[in-house]
């Protein structure tokens, strides 16, 4: 599988975007996942090419997320914004992507996102908890390039 069309159903992609929904209901911090095909570059360097692309630095707390995914280079990386990486430890990312990499070895890139994304959700929560008056303030729909 190599094409970004044929990565998820949109049933599935409906799936993902309403569990950035619900982990977004644990913290003020913003998710997002990005889909593309290939990368020639290391998948974290292109997460935050994609990152600044997508003007995620823009949220209040600087406290943005991407999920990046390369279908056919079989890479992904998450990339949390400065706020979150003033925060916590180098390795805090660790855990979700073992998680994903998991589901993804089996083919299972559904699962992986969304338990991705609700694991990060609630890692999120330990330093940004959901406020009463917090804002969406980026789309939980999914990009693609």
């Amino acid at each position: 599988m190599s094409k970004v069309e044929d990565f998820l159903t949109a049933e599935e992609e409906q799936e993902i975007v309403a569990a950035i929904g619900k982990a977004e209901k644990n913290t003020s911090g913003e998710i997002r996942v990005h889909i593309e095909k290939e990368t020639s570059i290391a998948a974290i360097d292109r997460a935050v090419e994609v990152f600044q692309q997508l003007n995620m630095e823009n949220t209040q707390e600087r406290n943005g997320v991407i999920i990046y995914v390369a279908v056919k280079s079989h890479k992904f990386a998450i990339y949390g914004d400065k706020g979150i990486n003033e925060k916590v430890n180098d390795d805090f990312w660790n855990c979700t992507k073992d998680a994903m990499a998991n589901h993804f070895k089996e083919g299972n890139f559904k699962q992986g996102l969304i338990d991705g994304i609700l694991h990060a959700g609630e890692q999120l929560k330990k330093y940004f908890p959901y406020q009463d008056n917090d804002t969406d303030e980026l789309t939980n729909e999914i990009s693609k390039g």
